[in-house]
């Protein structure tokens, strides 16, 4: 399942650091209000087997008509957030605990809540052009991050998405290609920093798994923002 989140800020920048920074934090918080001892599992890594990727996607918020200002991330009191996940338990845990609040809080700002919506269901396909609003995130030998351009992203992208479908009990096969790919971008959040880009990839697999990445986003860190799929 997944959904958004229509959110009013202020005529002001949110320092970069907040815009990837806080979010694994406001989907903790949002879970803990229905669900502590789930938020708190999901936190641990203790809800599936360790180093398990959290199956949680987040979008950082996006404002339209926000004022433009070189090198700051403005808002404006027209946002959207997006949340998802594959797992029916967590999923549906984001949803009641959004729709039971009438602000968001996001590092520094209050953000008011104007309405949740879900997003239908996409019918079941083996093959999709899957493109990204945020950075994805992939590593090679060493914790280097890998750019969309950079021999040994598809490989690292394609044992994610494995190491995915394993997690949720489906058929791993996969074929990646990238079609076209954003600027680097670089993020300081919280455990250190993050480098990406935007990245569009034809995607060959199960229908099913196809469906679970729209959900929980393409790449590592999905829970703090990055390759989550429009």
């Amino acid at each position: 399942m997944r959904f958004y989140v229509d959110v009013a800020g202020p005529d002001a920048a949110l320092p970069w650091r907040y815009v990837h920074g806080v979010a694994h934090a406001v989907v903790y918080s949002v879970i803990a209000e229905q669900s502590p001892a789930l938020a708190t599992q999901l936190h641990e890594g203790t809800w599936a087997p360790a180093n398990s990727p959290r199956p949680v996607g987040i979008s950082p918020p996006v404002f339209v008509g926000a004022r433009a200002k070189p090198r700051a991330y403005m808002m404006s009191g027209k946002g959207r957030i997006w949340f998802g996940s594959p797992i029916p338990v967590l999923a549906a845990a984001l949803l009641a605990g959004i729709t039971s609040r009438r602000e968001l809080r996001w590092g520094p700002v209050t953000l008011t809540i104007k309405g949740t919506q879900l997003e239908p269901t996409v019918d079941a396909e083996s093959s999709t052009v899957l493109e990204t609003r945020s950075p994805v995130l992939v590593k090679a030998s060493g914790n280097r991050y890998l750019l969309p351009d950079d021999d040994g992203f598809v490989g690292a992208l394609l044992a994610n998405i494995r190491h995915k479908a394993d997690l949720l009990g489906l058929p791993g096969d996969a074929e990646v290609q990238v079609v076209a790919a954003g600027p680097r971008r670089r993020f300081d959040v919280s455990g250190g920093i993050r480098i990406g880009a935007t990245a569009t990839v034809r995607l060959d697999a199960d229908p099913r798994l196809i469906a679970a990445l729209r959900e929980w986003g393409l790449g590592l860190s999905t829970i703090q923002g990055f390759g989550w799929v429009r």
